[in-house]
């Protein structure tokens, strides 16, 4: 019994000393899983500590039901409009990047190795999976921001390709162990189940998860221990089927996040320290596991691979998904450096441990270099890769709101929204009549030094006051934009992120090449709105920009998915030689599209 205590103290120790040590690094920029990995080394068995811990089946249950709570939580917040604009784009960089990042790396590792090329694709495998999470932390700690585009593939990649990475990988291992080859009958077929069933189970879980969270009346801190319970349920169920578990939680999150649920808020609150603690606990074990004196003779081979992964495999595998979809040079380079590993490529090399396959520590230790490589060189420049292929834009000035849920059916539909109101915020000053509020909602409240005023009877709104507003979810943006600050000129503003000038998104292309360049090919009628949206395959976001003749055009505002600003920049930066190559890409991409406007032509169908 007196173990057990001391267990439970050396636990919560390490994982308050992990708090602590990453609110430290972060004013220093370190990655923060770097942290927590570190200092699971260092209370190790070859470390200060001395903790001896060499249970590779209790790292991989704990591993496991870790996993599976983060990619629940990263498909809970996956919002629904970054669905909509990235998810065929994301689905190739989990499917076909994964493989083509896999055989590169492996055909490398069998050199490297002199090993069978069944390993070494399993090598590739097991480093294959990305980690959106680690990105955004690192571009939160910087206080960057990037185009939605680009954020958006970051973090549906990273949660579909880790489902996908796993199924490769287990599949690698079972034609390893297996007595007799496999057929390629047998091989398609538990391809099959793996996906089918984890999106089956994933899709129809998540959807009876939600009436769960709808239907059932208790107390608001017991939702979020539906939805943990439920999300890992869901996880063991399909892993028991022997379907892809991984994908059913980040599906079953997905669902889960994108409907309307009465208790969003207290959800998604919770789930972000239940993601936080996963990675502290997955990341202290991982570190526990590590022996670095049996990482000395394979350190010089892992560097090798680990530099073949960043600067070879990643980038070709990126833009050979990414092309297609019409994605700049500067994006697709950006999307290729910051492909940061984390903790499943360390958490994969622990099944050919329990495969019992020979040199499995190798597998192990390889995978663990390459995501420390990956951590200290693509971790630390996320933030200046981001501005150095200027894809940051201003951060968005944010409405203080805060999302009060209804109980019943009442907030199944509709939501309470309470604001501050700020000095420049557009409702300053005015009745709360005048207000330019969407016609389903309207103000219940004001509160002025503590005093609670009807809307009718309410003074002009003043900053410091408080107002409460009944509306439905999909109106909640156009109350942020009443009630948030006005976008002032900043920094990002100067040096060009939105451009110089500012015209609506109706402007013709003519106009623009009248008054800037009159040679650039226009379109009489073509808007900048119009053009901008086909330009970006139908899904821009501000921030995004092209070429057009002589100038750049960006979009600065957007209402919904409609172009409403569009800025103009008249000096647009100087291409460096070393970008040249970039600026090539994009070509490449325009032949699919005319190849496609002609086999519509030649179909009689409109383009």
């Amino acid at each position: 019994m007196e173990a057990s205590h001391h267990l439970i103290l050396l636990g919560s120790a390490l994982v308050l000393l992990s708090i602590f040590a990453g609110v430290f690094s972060a004013r220093f920029g370190t990655p923060l899983l770097l942290v927590f990995l570190g200092l699971g080394i260092l209370a190790g068995e070859e470390g200060s500590g001395g903790i001896l811990f060499r249970d590779f089946h209790a790292a991989y249950l704990i591993g496991s039901v870790a996993l599976a709570i983060i990619l629940f939580d990263g498909g809970l917040r996956t919002d629904r409009s970054d669905v909509r604009r990235a998810l065929w784009p994301s689905l190739a960089l989990a499917t076909i990047g994964v493989i083509v990042t896999a055989a590169i790396v492996g055909a490398m590792a069998v050199l490297l190795f002199s090993t069978s090329w069944v390993r070494g694709l399993l090598i590739g495998a097991i480093v294959a999976p990305t980690d959106a999470a680690a990105v955004s932390a690192l571009l939160h700690l910087r206080r960057l921001e990037l185009r939605a585009r680009v954020a958006a593939i970051l973090e549906i990649e990273s949660g579909l390709n880790d489902p996908s990475s796993v199924l490769l990988a287990v599949l690698l291992v079972n034609l390893l162990v297996a007595p007799a080859p496999l057929s390629g009958f047998h091989i398609v077929a538990l391809l099959a189940q793996e996906i089918v069933g984890g999106a089956a189970f994933g899709i129809g879980g998540g959807y009876l998860l939600l009436a769960l969270v709808n239907r059932l009346e208790g107390t608001s801190g017991l939702y979020p221990i539906l939805a943990l319970a439920g999300g890992t349920a869901l996880f063991g169920a399909a892993q028991t089927a022997g379907a892809s578990g991984f994908l059913a939680a980040y599906l079953a999150g997905l669902i889960l996040g994108s409907h309307r649920q009465r208790a969003t808020q207290v959800i998604n609150q919770a789930f972000d320290a239940f993601a936080w603690l996963s990675q502290i606990v997955l990341f202290l074990i991982l570190g526990l596991l590590v022996k670095p004196s049996a990482l000395v003779p394979i350190l010089g081979p892992s560097l090798v691979v680990a530099a073949v992964l960043m600067l070879v495999a990643r980038p070709i595998a990126v833009a050979l998904c990414l092309l297609p979809f019409r994605y700049t040079g500067s994006e697709i380079a950006f999307i290729s450096w910051v492909g940061l590993r984390g903790a499943v490529p360390i958490f994969l090399a622990i099944i050919p441990v329990l495969a019992g396959l020979p040199d499995a520590a190798m597998f192990f230790g390889v995978a663990f270099i390459v995501v420390l490589i990956s951590l200290i060189l693509q971790g630390w420049t996320v933030a200046a890769a981001g501005r150095m292929f200027d894809l940051d834009v201003p951060p968005l000035q944010q409405a203080s709101r805060l999302d009060i849920d209804l109980p019943g059916r009442l907030g199944d539909e509709n939501t309470v929204a309470g604001y501050r109101v700020e000095a420049r915020c557009r409702a300053a000053s005015k009745s709360v009549e005048a207000l330019p509020l969407p016609p389903t909602a309207s103000v219940l409240v004001v509160i002025r030094d503590g005093i609670a005023s009807s809307a009718a009877s309410a003074a002009p709104l003043a900053p410091g006051d408080y107002v409460l507003a009944l509306a439905r979810p999909e109106d909640l943006a156009l109350l942020d934009r009443v009630f948030g600050p006005r976008p002032e000129r900043s920094r990002a503003d100067e040096r060009g992120l939105l451009g110089e000038f500012a015209f609506d998104g109706t402007t013709t292309l003519a106009v623009i090449a009248n008054l800037y360049d009159p040679a650039a090919a226009a379109g009489e009628s073509v808007t900048l709105a119009e053009f901008l949206a086909d330009r970006f395959g139908g899904t821009p976001a501000v921030g995004d920009r092209t070429r057009f003749g002589a100038v750049e055009l960006i979009v600065r505002d957007m209402q919904g998915d409609t172009i409403t600003q569009v800025g103009v920049e008249l000096e647009p930066t100087p291409v460096h030689p070393w970008r040249f190559w970039l600026q090539r890409l994009p070509p490449i991409a325009g032949w699919f599209r005319s190849a496609r406007q002609a086999v519509s032509a030649s179909r009689g169908r409109p383009r």
